[in-house]
């Protein structure tokens, strides 16, 4: 049977080699690449296909978060879990709004790295136990519905780019503000416009005053 494949991608050299160490330490995984750029894990993908992908948040180029949303897109069966440093509820919701399948802080143990892995592998997600404590699992559905609790409709990264498309923005000038790749920034749009049934401009900027997301409201 092929070992599960997984590719690391974080900008820490001395990271991925810690991780790396501990991954095949176990006879039926391993690690078939690694990277530090988001951008150069994008093309990672056009000539693997791993099982899973542990990446962190802050990368050069394209971070964790926004490759995830773009990995999710175009090879949903990969499985992703998010190793960070980043302890703060809206990296998570973030994260998770995505499609990460997991979300871990570099203080958890590598006994904890293990666990998360196999967890995800058998289709769970697994969340920092330092995080987890103080998250129901409705909130995790909502999170990963890309819904904040109350059922808002739009997730905070979408209230952004919408405020940005209302003061006239261009995806250019939006990708560079929030530095993500203007392809994201034309997913994010194309997901606001269904969610809110709109189809033209106008109406998404008569939305973003009325609810009061921009600075005209």
């Amino acid at each position: 049977m092929n070992a599960y494949g997984i590719v690391l991608a974080d900008d820490h050299v001395m990271i991925r080699n810690g991780i790396k160490k501990i991954i095949e330490e176990s006879d039926d995984m391993e690690v078939v690449a690694e990277t530090g750029d988001g951008l150069e894990l994008l093309n990672l993908l056009k000539n693997i296909n791993p099982h899973m992908i542990i990446l962190d948040i802050s990368m050069p180029n394209l971070r964790g978060i926004e490759a995830t949303h773009e990995i999710k897109m175009v090879y949903p069966e990969i499985k992703i879990l998010i190793l960070t440093m980043h302890k703060k509820k809206e990296y998570l919701y973030h994260a998770l709004t995505a499609g990460a399948d997991g979300y871990l802080l570099k203080e958890d143990t590598g006994e904890e790295l293990l666990t998360a892995i196999t967890k995800i592998r058998r289709g769970g997600i697994h969340l920092s136990p330092i995080l987890s404590e103080e998250l129901t699992d409705e909130l995790i559905g909502f999170y990963r519905n890309g819904r904040k609790p109350l059922d808002d409709p739009l997730t905070t990264r979408e209230k952004e780019i919408l405020k940005l498309i209302a003061e006239e923005k261009s995806s250019k000038d939006i990708a560079n503000l929030l530095f993500i790749s203007v392809r994201t920034v034309g997913h994010h749009r194309a997901s606001i416009m269904k969610k809110l049934n709109i189809n033209k401009i106008a109406g998404l900027v008569k939305y973003a005053i009325q609810k009061g997301y921009t600075s005209n409201s």
